[in-house]
């Protein structure tokens, strides 16, 4: 059984998008800031994989998991 990760890192992201691990932790960063700026915790080089879907792709709409 494969369990979808909650965090999405520079290294995954970077493969997800085709763009540079260096590049990946600059977008994490920020979405990091938007995040604390909402008053959520955040995890320095992660982020929680929904707001990643979210903030790049748009809602998802009855996907797995909704």
């Amino acid at each position: 059984m494969t369990q979808e990760k909650l965090y999405v890192n520079a290294k995954d992201m970077a493969e997800m998008l085709g763009i540079s691990v260096g590049h990946a932790y600059k977008l994490i960063r920020k979405m990091n800031e938007e995040l604390k700026e909402e008053g959520f915790l955040v995890i320095a080089g992660k982020v929680p994989r929904r707001y990643f879907e979210k903030r790049w792709y748009g809602l998802r709409e009855g996907g797995e998991g909704d």
